[in-house]
């Protein structure tokens, strides 16, 4: 009797995590480039009562076991792209492809994004190209450096970086950098649309040419991939998921308030 209890509050613990893994997709719905996750589970030991035992033909066939309920295993993200949305903007960069940004912050930690919504930062009459909390675009493995008396900044599909002077000058900056992995789903996730690596995501894949690890869109950015739609059908079968355990767990605690009511 008590087993059927700690395998209902196993699913409603489980049916939780769904619960919260659905909320941030929800949440990050209007986030740029943000990657939904999925939530995936695996059932707990079994107590095997009989084996399944054949010889000669005779005996049983199958097995007699008892499940102890569920626990999480792995919440996926799906690196799937999401929808081109034109803004307009120089600043903003999309990538067309499996591609991700590298960016470096101020104690030269490298990240990875795919959100490409840049910043110029002035420094005296140096620009610079960084993410909203300043982290350096990293260009042909540099800091996005620009220089000074800035008119115009252009980005081609391949990536290649040039601005034009306020004389009309045109002035090569470089490729900016865009490299892939061979597992992104084993990044590691640390807020603010940015990914560290991993020893389960593999080492990050520069390109051979141009173009390989994706295109760049300028004036672009990749909006959130989470349907809503298909996260709220996810959210009421979670929910009644959720529901049907609790209610197996009021269902034993009305069959032992019965045992316990038994009289001679």
């Amino acid at each position: 009797m008590m087993r059927a209890l700690w395998t209902a509050s196993s699913g409603m613990t489980a049916q939780q995590l769904n619960v919260d893994t659905i909320s941030n997709n929800l949440a990050n719905v209007n986030t740029t480039a943000y990657k939904k996750e999925r939530a995936e589970f695996k059932d707990l030991l079994y107590e095997t009562i009989f084996r399944a035992h054949v010889v000669d033909g005779q005996g049983r066939p199958v097995n007699l076991q008892v499940g102890h309920g569920v626990r999480p295993s792995a919440i996926v993200k799906t690196f799937l792209g999401g929808n081109m949305q034109h803004t307009g903007n120089p600043m903003d960069l999309a990538i067309d492809g499996e591609g991700f940004f590298v960016v470096r912050d101020q104690n030269d930690n490298l990240f990875y994004t795919r959100d490409g919504s840049f910043k110029l930062s002035i420094d005296g009459d140096e620009a610079s190209i960084v993410t909203s909390d300043g982290y350096f675009l990293q260009v042909e493995g540099a800091d996005a450096e620009l220089g000074a008396e800035i008119k115009e900044i252009n980005v081609d599909e391949n990536g290649m970086l040039t601005v034009r002077r306020n004389d009309d000058t045109l002035d090569e900056i470089g490729l900016i950098d865009m490299i892939r992995f061979p597992n992104p789903a084993g990044l590691e996730s640390i807020g603010r649309n940015l990914y560290k690596m991993t020893s389960a995501s593999g080492e990050p894949v520069e390109a051979e040419e141009p173009g390989v690890n994706g295109l760049i869109m300028q004036g672009y950015l990749e909006s959130s991939n989470v349907q809503v739609v298909e996260e709220m059908v996810k959210l009421i079968t979670a929910q009644r998921a959720y529901e049907i355990n609790s209610k197996s767990i009021q269902t034993v605690d009305e069959m032992l308030q019965m045992a316990n009511n038994l009289r001679r």
